[in-house]
């Protein structure tokens, strides 16, 4: 077997590959965000590789792929394991359930933390195709790994797509939460019947209209831009509807500081029971913990929309209200994030824990905004 080191080359769909001890990790923001605002949460989120993977050219016939995981687990809630997924010359062919790794175990009641180190995990595919090929492996969209080494039957080298690049920013349900393989999130469907690159800038309770975000995307390279704001902002009760309104404002402003005439599309909330009427914050219902199910409840006073407070009915009215003001851009485009998953839906594909769409979900949503956006007349289609 031939070992390769793994390096940023491989790597599509990452800000950059820091080096540890171990080999490297990949990142999802580059690391003047990590310094500048060094938030747990932000942190574990952009650690986790969501839309990432190695591609290579290669005839190998097998492939071992080391790396150690580490995952975050709460006390009384299951959640599931990351994947691996192979993708050859464009279709899904093989994925591997993760075992092993680090734990950290977060107490929901008391906020209390433990670890537990694991071990090395191995994934392994096998009878591959024979000849020449493109592969792509996908890494776990909800667990950070440290990638060690590459081990194959025949020599890989890199390859730079030549596909349009389209970056996407949203919240858990764009970072893939209740999704079963990183193929499987909404995104990467959306990528994959677009034929585009896709850089994936969802973050689980992370889209909360941050300014560095702005400045990350406006800096990069991008030929399609989509932006998917709202739900964070609700959930964490963080801003009040005179906040919000001039935070888009400015978030685009700066996204078309470096992007001035790309195609940009601004989505609002999916539909959300908890949320359409019922202001934030957020959090666990209890009393479901230990549960085959835990599910998610709003505890914000309706009647407190008077004073302000936003939830996704009054969010969907201020972005369609923003857009109507941007007259002087035609390639600002805005979708209502109902028409990707609506009240409508909830019969056949309920949010099985009220806040977060689950695989056949995501597939639905991914679908519907590749047929909205990279149709003949949707706003990627030039692209």
């Amino acid at each position: 077997m031939i070992t390769t080191s793994l390096t940023a080359q491989f790597l599509h769909g990452a800000a950059e590959v820091e080096t540890t001890a171990r080999g490297v990790r990949p990142h999802r923001l580059p690391a003047w965000v990590r310094t500048q605002f060094p938030d747990p949460q932000l942190l574990m989120m952009e650690g986790q590789p969501s839309g990432v993977r190695l591609a290579m050219s290669t005839a190998a016939r097998t492939i071992h792929l080391v790396f150690h995981p580490s995952r975050l687990t709460y006390l009384g809630a299951d959640r599931p394991r990351g994947s691996i997924d192979l993708v050859v010359n464009g279709d899904l062919v093989a994925s591997d359930l993760l075992d092993d790794g680090d734990v950290i175990e977060a107490d929901l009641q008391t906020g209390a933390t433990s670890s537990r180190p694991g071990t090395t995990h191995t994934t392994i595919f096998s009878k591959l195709p024979e000849g020449d090929k493109l592969v792509e492996i996908w890494l776990p969209h909800n667990e950070s790994i440290e990638l060690i080494e590459l081990r194959t039957d025949d020599p890989v080298s890199p390859v730079k797509s030549t596909r349009p690049v389209w970056i996407h920013h949203g919240s858990s349900i764009s970072h893939g939460s209740n999704a079963s393989t990183p193929t499987q999130i909404w995104p990467a469907v959306s990528a994959r019947l677009g034929g585009v690159e896709l850089r994936n800038l969802g973050f689980g309770g992370g889209a909360l209209v941050d300014p560095f975000l702005a400045r990350v995307i406006r800096d990069a390279p991008a030929d399609l831009i989509s932006v998917k704001l709202g739900i964070n902002v609700v959930n964490l009760d963080s801003m009040r509807l005179r906040a919000f309104v001039p935070a888009v404002h400015g978030f685009l402003d700066t996204i078309r500081d470096g992007h001035p005439t790309t195609p940009l599309v601004l989505i609002s909330p999916i539909f959300c029971a908890i949320h359409e009427d019922t202001p934030g914050p957020g959090a666990v219902d209890l009393d479901t913990l230990g549960t085959d199910q835990v599910r998610f409840i709003a505890t914000g006073p309706s009647e407190s929309q008077q004073q302000g407070r936003l939830t996704l009915r009054v969010i969907r009215d201020a972005l369609t209200s923003l857009v109507q003001r941007w007259t002087d851009d035609p390639n600002l485009h805005y979708l209502d994030g109902t028409t990707l998953y609506g009240e409508q839906d909830t019969a056949e594909h309920p949010l099985s824990d009220a806040l977060h769409p689950d695989t056949a979900t995501h597939r639905l949503i991914g679908e519907r905004f590749a047929e909205y956006a990279f149709t003949r007349t949707g706003p990627f289609a030039p692209h």
